[in-house]
């Protein structure tokens, strides 16, 4: 590892200004991506600006129909949260699923929306929530946060705080783990609003990330059973392709996790 400045932050303004004065700096959350990025020499930040000792930025609220969750909260922490299990079961056993305990324990809900993998949990939740993510400057919705493989419209310095969305009428979240990493190969997110409206958040498959399938969601609209999906095919054009799984075998993938989402959303 390259040798870097430590930097404790107590507050965002420190966190920001210590970031600015930085030549190539990062900010540390969970460190699940960064450290091991930096032990094998493939990212040599100058300085890291350790967020986690920030005071309110960690915790679950659920204000009536509103959740928000602060953005240091780790997996752990989400999986655990006894109203969180409530307003949104699918995403508190989702956060269970991340990892290991050791992983759980230190990883949080912000560094891996910051990070945007490609095969992450979160981003495919954010998106079927239509959450909004709060960072130290604005809100952005899901929609328009996830950019790309890695990419996400966070600008330099900007951090994620919190997510907050609406609680939903049924939601479910279904993935085929990688045997060894456990990273999805194909995870799906199903979330139908209290209105009626319907979005599924898919991961591990996107050949630019994390993407919404639009024609699930229709067909689910009217008819919230696994059984609409049959007519509904994925295109594979856009999809990855890799020594794990073909493009084809991931569209496929896709529609059994999407129709396991629904047959578990609760």
């Amino acid at each position: 590892m390259y040798d870097t400045k430590y930097h404790r932050a107590s507050s965002l303004d420190e966190a920001a200004k210590i970031f600015a004065s930085a030549d190539d700096g990062a900010f540390l959350s969970g460190g699940q991506t960064l450290l091991p990025t930096m032990k094998q020499r493939l990212a040599a930040p100058s300085d890291l600006v350790d967020l986690t000792h920030i005071d309110g930025l960690s915790g679950v609220s659920v204000d009536g129909d509103t959740v928000k969750i602060g953005g240091l909260t780790t997996h752990y922490e989400v999986n655990q949260d006894n109203a969180l299990s409530k307003a949104c079961p699918a995403l508190a056993r989702m956060a269970g699923w991340i990892g290991d305990p050791q992983v759980r324990h230190r990883g949080t809900i912000g560094g891996s929306l910051a990070n945007n993998d490609p095969a992450a949990d979160y981003p495919a939740a954010m998106l079927a929530l239509n959450a909004t993510i709060h960072t130290n400057k604005r809100e952005i919705a899901a929609d328009d946060f996830f950019t790309g493989m890695f990419e996400t419209a966070l600008e330099e310095g900007e951090i994620v705080t919190a997510v907050s969305f609406k609680s939903v009428d049924k939601c479910g979240y279904e993935k085929f783990r990688n045997p060894a990493s456990r990273y999805a190969m194909a995870g799906v997110f199903a979330a139908k609003a209290k209105d009626g409206s319907v979005r599924i958040g898919v991961t591990g498959a996107g050949d630019d990330g994390v993407f919404r399938w639009t024609e699930a969601e229709e067909a689910l609209a009217s008819n919230w059973s696994a059984d609409a999906l049959d007519s509904c095919d994925v295109d594979s054009s856009g999809l990855m392709s890799d020594i794990h799984a073909s493009a084809a075998y991931r569209a496929n993938l896709v529609k059994v996790m999407t129709k396991r989402a629904v047959s578990s959303a609760d």
